[in-house]
């Protein structure tokens, strides 16, 4: 618990934020009505909204952690896409007489005899929205940054490393010459060029 608690705490104050933003989004679509077509897709617009928002508040978390935000292939194909059909199929049928090819999905929703279902769905014009926003964002993740993208970051330092003990090498080579490059063979020379005689008895 010790471990986990910031990030609990973190967790469920970001889904809470959401919920309190989704809550007020709702809140919005009651305000903007179905009267019209555009008023009806308008609804629809920010009901999806706020799906989305609740299902984007659970990867703040990981996004915030360091890792990289992606759209999951499977999980958009599998799922989002899908939904997308039956959901846009079912409100683009139901929606406000002379809406949008409103009498084309209705003919095509009769013709292979689902009217009653489709219309039994479409009582719950906001659930579909909402749920069509969730799996929208349900189809993003976070993941760890790539290896490739953590070597290509780090690759300048350690060329850097690598260089230190040659750039140190080539100071100490012409240390004693006043000349870079240069190497000093055999033993060092004396102070004083000539030496004194030693006398002898």
């Amino acid at each position: 618990m010790r471990r986990y608690g910031l990030y609990d705490t973190t967790r469920g104050l970001t889904t809470a934020a959401a919920v309190g933003g989704a809550g007020v989004l709702l809140w919005v679509a009651t305000l903007v009505g179905q009267q019209t077509d555009d008023r009806f897709w308008a609804e629809m617009g920010i009901v999806a909204g706020a799906g989305l928002a609740l299902a984007l508040s659970q990867l703040i978390g990981g996004w915030t952690k360091g890792l990289r935000m992606r759209v999951s292939p499977g999980t958009f194909t599998i799922a989002f896409l899908p939904t997308l059909i039956v959901v846009g199929w079912i409100l683009m049928a139901t929606q406000p007489r002379n809406g949008w090819y409103q009498g084309t999905f209705a003919r095509w929703t009769s013709d292979i005899g689902m009217t009653g279902l489709v219309h039994d769905l479409a009582l719950w014009h906001g659930v579909l929205a909402f749920g069509f926003g969730l799996v929208l964002g349900l189809s993003l993740d976070t993941v760890p940054v790539s290896i490739p993208d953590v070597e290509a970051a780090r690759a300048p330092v350690a060329r850097a490393v690598t260089n230190e003990p040659v750039s140190a090498e080539r100071h100490e080579v012409g240390v004693g010459t006043g000349r870079p490059n240069e190497v000093v063979v055999g033993p060092p020379r004396s102070k004083s060029r000539w030496r004194t005689p030693t006398r002898m008895d």
